[in-house]
């Protein structure tokens, strides 16, 4: 069966880290205007003789190989992160108060660090660090109960105080 084009090896290792720093270079010296106004000519000579000069080198080319889909995640965290923030946090009219907008904010946040430890496949070695140890229940039992307590003070402290 033929290998699609996107997921052959030449397109990955030498198409796809060219375009990518050709690209950059390009970007970079366009928006700098390092070698003068209306250069791009210039600018698109030097980043094609980078371009090929890192297609030269493996050791370099695979560095950026093997950065791309670190930087994919990153971004895609990135962004659910900031759509769960501009949910919470959003312009809007003040319908939800300070406390549940942080409440919120906290859930959606351990929400998106469970996703990520499960489709990380760290979720097994974290839930057995924290919670399979022998005296973790016991533990974790006193932990909430700080919290609980810590909680009830933070209220009775900030509550509102009766209008006289």
């Amino acid at each position: 069966m033929v290998e699609p084009i996107f997921v052959s090896g030449f397109f990955l290792d030498y198409i796809l880290p060219f375009v990518l720093v050709f690209t950059l270079i390009f970007a970079i010296l366009s928006k700098t205007k390092l070698l003068g106004e209306d250069k791009k000519q210039i600018n698109a000579i030097i980043g094609l003789v980078v371009g090929l000069i890192l297609i030269a080198f493996p050791f370099a080319r695979n560095i950026i190989v093997q950065l791309m889909p670190f930087l994919a995640v990153s971004a895609v965290v990135l962004l659910v992160f900031m759509l769960l923030y501009g949910f919470v946090f959003g312009k809007s009219e003040d319908v939800l108060n300070k406390g549940v907008k942080i409440t919120l904010a906290i859930i959606f946040s351990l929400g998106l660090i469970t996703v990520l430890l499960f489709a990380t496949g760290w979720w097994d070695l974290v839930y057995n660090f924290v919670f399979g140890r022998q005296g973790s229940s016991q533990i974790w039992i006193n932990v909430l109960l700080i919290v609980v307590l810590a909680g009830a003070v933070i209220a009775v402290i900030k509550g509102e105080k009766p209008k006289e």
